[in-house]
């Protein structure tokens, strides 16, 4: 193994969420992520329950009501998950990050993919078989608390090609650990 492989497994978290608003590329980037740091990644629609997926499906914002159960779901993955483990969830308050986080039962790295509503709506508007109506995201950057300094979080600019953006993430990873 590289000395840079080996930095690399070394300064990874053991716990990631890879957050932003829906069509921010929380799947694509945390599927890219997890295959290059050898995590395992856990797509956060698959916990959402039933109602959750109709509810969104027939263009309503969830409320927090709704969100809870979910939220607790993500915070368990990352609590029980192979470490290192990647969870895609919006995320999106920091009252959600900090339950998360209480849920997992240890430190939680979040990845803010972050974005213009320009990109990200055509995005949107250019991907198929997602539960996800572009008229939501007026409601989610609605929602969207970003990161403060003060929380275990990093931004990632998302208008590059895949593999940059990966490398991003992984270089402040380093960054982060140093």
């Amino acid at each position: 193994m590289s000395m840079a492989a080996s930095q690399l497994r070394s300064d990874r978290p053991p716990r990631m969420v890879v957050m932003g608003v829906t069509g921010s590329g929380k799947t694509t980037i945390g599927e890219a992520l997890a295959r290059a740091i050898a995590a395992t990644f856990v797509d956060g629609d698959k916990l959402h329950p039933e109602a959750n997926i109709a509810k969104m499906s027939a263009g309503i914002p969830l409320d927090d009501a709704d969100r809870w159960p979910w939220l607790s779901k993500v915070g368990e993955t990352l609590r029980l998950g192979p470490a290192p483990v990647i969870v895609g969830c919006s995320a999106l308050k920091r009252a959600y990050r900090d339950f998360i986080t209480e849920q997992a039962g240890a430190p939680v790295l979040f990845i803010h993919l972050d974005g213009s509503r320009e990109l990200i709506s055509k995005r949107m508007h250019e991907r198929t078989g997602h539960f996800m109506p572009t008229s939501l995201l007026d409601s989610q950057f609605a929602t969207l608390e970003v990161p403060g300094k003060d929380e275990n979080a990093i931004a990632v600019p998302i208008d590059a090609p895949l593999d940059e953006i990966v490398a991003d993430i992984t270089t402040k990873f380093g960054e982060r650990s140093s």
